[in-house]
């Protein structure tokens, strides 16, 4: 059971238990708060007060609980990924990242040495088989539904992953936690910062991760789309993301929004918010979980461009290793390098990177 000590993860390890299952309980140490050169106290997932609510969960109930230092993978494969990305002119999604290649990997392999058959998270989502397939859901609760940051996980984790959580509703978490007497999870406050960046600066993160990044990329121009016109200086193209409108120092008289950043131009394009629509995008590196290909078909599906968006109808086709994506109306925003994750229904059909995105009409279906 991975447990970050929050209510969560610990009311998800505590209802398996009650359940009849061996349970054993897992920290991953992730992050070096230290390190991180942030100017808040240490919180979160991997700060020592989480590890130490984790353990006491494990102990009041009497099932081991383990520690496991994951910080040397994390940092190759999701720090460097972060910065990587912003660098490259795009918004990273370092939790889908943390999902997809260290969570569930670390996870199978301390399970598989432990004789864990299964494993289990505290998030709200739901797994189950269809033939020979293994499908993501949403969870019953909408407003803390996490399917979204699922999409990347291969079907051999799938098989082998529970989600206690899916069929539940937050407030019935806090009744259940406290009904047990596990006062200290109901009065926690809960985190919503990217772990790793404890102060969420993720700008000045980069800074210090990257000393000569400011001088490398400050100075470059901010441009209106439409028109091709300069109207000031930015100070760094990484440190911008698309549809943002404050802090660009930019007072034309009316509001703009980033609308493209042109890393090899050094510039960032503005816009109105009207000029932030897209009706389609390109997604690759493809993980489909309901279905094993789509090649060649197009599909009607429900389509998020980020974590907290409401979703948007849409046509995908896929195109060998790309589904085109085809929306009836505009969507604002649509950034590369986030996640687009495609439904039917309550089910993931699947997701991917979003790698660039258009602004001619739907084709027909």
């Amino acid at each position: 059971m991975a447990m970050s000590g929050g209510i969560d993860s610990s009311l998800a390890a505590v209802l398996l238990h009650e359940e009849g299952y061996e349970v054993i309980g897992m920290t991953l140490k992730r992050w070096d708060y230290q390190t991180s050169g942030g100017s808040k106290k240490e919180t979160g997932c991997c700060s020592l007060d989480s590890i130490n609510d984790a353990r006491n969960v494990a102990v009041s109930l009497g099932f081991p609980h383990y520690i496991i230092d994951i910080r040397s993978e994390f940092g190759d494969a999701v720090i460097n990924y972060f910065t990587d990305e912003y660098v490259a002119g795009k918004t990273p999604n370092p939790c889908v990242m943390c999902n997809t290649h260290i969570k569930w990997d670390a996870l199978l392999r301390r399970a598989d040495k432990l004789d864990c058959e299964l494993i289990a998270t505290g998030h709200y989502a739901n797994v189950r088989k269809e033939k020979d397939r293994f499908i993501v859901s949403t969870g019953i609760d909408s407003h803390k539904d996490q399917s979204y940051a699922l999409w990347g996980i291969s079907q051999e984790s799938l098989s082998r992953t529970k989600y206690p959580l899916g069929c539940l509703k937050k407030s019935a978490i806090y009744e259940m936690a406290g009904d047990r007497g596990f006062m200290e999870l109901v009065n926690k406050s809960e985190s919503y910062e990217i772990c790793f960046v404890p102060d969420n600066d993720y700008r000045a993160f980069l800074k210090r991760r990257i000393p000569k990044l400011q001088q490398q990329v400050d100075g470059g121009d901010f441009v209106l789309e439409e028109t091709g016109e300069v109207v000031g200086k930015h100070e760094g193209y990484p440190f911008y993301t698309i549809g943002q409108r404050k802090g660009l120092g930019v007072a034309l008289g009316y509001p703009v929004y980033v609308t493209e950043i042109q890393k090899d131009k050094n510039r960032v394009l503005l816009g109105t918010f009207d000029e932030l629509s897209r009706n389609g995008m390109f997604v690759k590196q493809l993980n489909l979980q309901k279905y094993a290909t789509m090649e060649g078909e197009r599909k009607d599906a429900f389509t998020k461009v980020r974590y907290n968006d409401p979703g948007t109808p849409a046509v995908i086709e896929q195109v060998g290793d790309t589904m085109k994506v085809y929306f009836g109306k505009g969507v604002s925003a649509i950034a590369p390098g986030q996640a687009a994750v495609f439904y039917e229904g309550d089910d993931v059909i699947g997701g991917g990177w979003i790698h660039s995105s258009f602004r001619q009409h739907s084709v027909s279906s």
